[in-house]
């Protein structure tokens, strides 16, 4: 019967969920604060962790980093109101699987639990034999690559070149950065890289860097020794082995710990690694893929990434367009998720009403591909009929119109009045690097003001 932990400190809601949960076969626990629920998960193991991003003693992103130092496989699932919908995005950074918006509806919540759990054990666990080191059968983690069945190409042009580059840089062993923000499917592309190249058939190996702890980063890459640090009771393999002769894919590269970039140098350098608490190289043969949804460039100035370590990355680059700059796709993949959603809720649901299908190539998609398939899996169950109708749509969307998505772009004046948006965050990067991200010398050049420029930022996510 698999586990999961409730916290959230609205107890009717831990009541409610306790019972449906159950009847559907779940062994449930609840905690009303992030305190309890740490304190569950240190005596109990979980298949799922269901949890209020706003407690009363905590936030979702600092629960998130203490669950993960306690148990990093676990599967997590933020509550969120729709309105913090960019806020829960967030968390997808710091370990969290998915995401559902209150109301809360049980049977929407019954398939994203089973589906979250499902992927989870999946892609996290398959049994290897590590002969080198006496050829015991363990336990470890390792991604199952059948799940690139599931990659879409989307019929933008942008999406087109995306798959260009996939097909042309996959058969080399070149390393390769894929920049986008969070939800453009990522890792779907790395997989997409794997399942394209020479080294189809090993394993592919996933790490989030943003939810790895500092502490168990260097034994979760390069494994360590029996007796070499507090907890390490028997030997242990690292992804890098594990991934030996396959592919390793680095999320979010820009939250390793200095140290452990050192030693990413080295092993991409060398094609060796250490164990912690060893006093021998192994040799591996891994190609790295990495991604982030920041900008490395500036990430580099910051002193957050080596900049030697960044140039060995970036042999190829590729850049994923936000969902909102790739209208065309908006609805191919609308309808994409509508099928899945459908069979998956075993309903009859084949259509999108117009007006259904205006709203959504006009929002602004702040989760993009994972924000499209939530909502296109709520209206689904929304639905009485065979065609989704716009009060099967959020109120956020059905309020966020054509004129509200664009109103921030055109409320400004002078240089970058007549930029589309996609050259504008660009022209506004490559005015910010000539000033070395000086904020007011840039607003200057551009001829805004600060406070526009600082709405522009936010607009596209940069951080300088």
């Amino acid at each position: 019967m698999p586990s999961i932990l409730v916290i959230d400190d609205d107890r009717d809601i831990c009541l409610m969920l306790t019972k449906f949960l159950s009847k559907s076969n779940y062994l449930v626990h609840t905690a009303y604060t992030g305190a309890e629920g740490l304190q569950q998960l240190r005596s109990n193991e979980y298949d799922l962790i269901l949890c209020d991003y706003k407690l009363p003693d905590v936030n979702g992103i600092e629960l998130l980093q203490r669950i993960k130092i306690l148990n990093s496989t676990v599967a997590i699932i933020i509550i969120t109101g729709y309105s913090d919908v960019k806020t829960a995005v967030e968390t997808f950074r710091y370990g969290a699987n998915d995401y559902v918006t209150k109301p809360l509806y049980p049977d929407e919540l019954l398939v994203t639990i089973h589906e979250t759990i499902t992927k989870n054990q999946l892609k996290q666990f398959t049994y290897i034999e590590d002969k080198e080191h006496g050829g015991v059968s363990r336990k470890v983690r390792i991604q199952d690559t059948s799940s690139t069945a599931n990659f879409v190409v989307g019929i933008s042009e942008q999406s087109k070149k995306i798959q260009q580059h996939i097909e042309l840089v996959a058969p080399s062993d070149m390393s390769v950065i894929i920049s986008g923000e969070t939800g453009t499917g990522k890792e779907f592309v790395a997989q997409s890289i794997h399942k394209f190249s020479k080294r189809v058939g090993k394993p592919f190996m996933a790490i989030d860097c943003g939810a790895l702890p500092k502490e168990l980063a260097g034994s979760e890459l390069f494994g360590h020794m029996k007796g070499s640090f507090t907890g390490a009771i028997s030997d242990k393999q690292g992804s890098f082995e594990i991934a030996d002769g396959g592919t390793l894919f680095l999320d979010e590269i820009g939250n390793l710990s200095y140290e452990n970039q050192i030693k990413l140098l080295r092993v991409i350098q060398e094609r060796k690694i250490k164990r912690i608490g060893a006093t021998k190289d192994i040799s591996i043969d891994v190609r790295i893929i990495a991604a982030t949804n920041e900008n490395l460039s500036i990430v580099v100035k910051e002193g957050r990434l080596r900049e030697d370590l960044y140039h060995r990355l970036n042999e190829f680059k590729i850049q994923l367009t936000p969902l909102r700059d790739r209208k065309d796709d908006i609805i191919f993949f609308a309808k994409y998720f509508l099928e899945k959603a459908s069979t998956s809720q075993d309903k009859d649901v084949k259509l999108l009403s117009a007006d259904v299908q205006k709203y959504l190539r006009h929002y602004y998609w702040h989760g993009n591909l994972r924000e499209l398939n939530n909502v296109i899996r709520r209206a689904v169950l929304l639905t009485k009929g065979d065609t989704v109708q716009m009060e099967s749509l959020p109120i956020e969307i059905t309020e966020k119109n054509q004129d509200n998505v664009t109103e921030v772009v055109h409320e400004n004046v002078g240089l970058l009045k007549s930029i589309a948006w996609t050259a504008e965050r660009q022209a506004i990067l490559d005015v910010l690097e000539k000033v070395s991200y000086n904020k007011s010398k840039a607003a200057e050049l551009l001829n805004i003001d600060r406070k526009t420029l600082y709405n522009k930022l936010k607009l596209y996510n940069i951080t300088p």
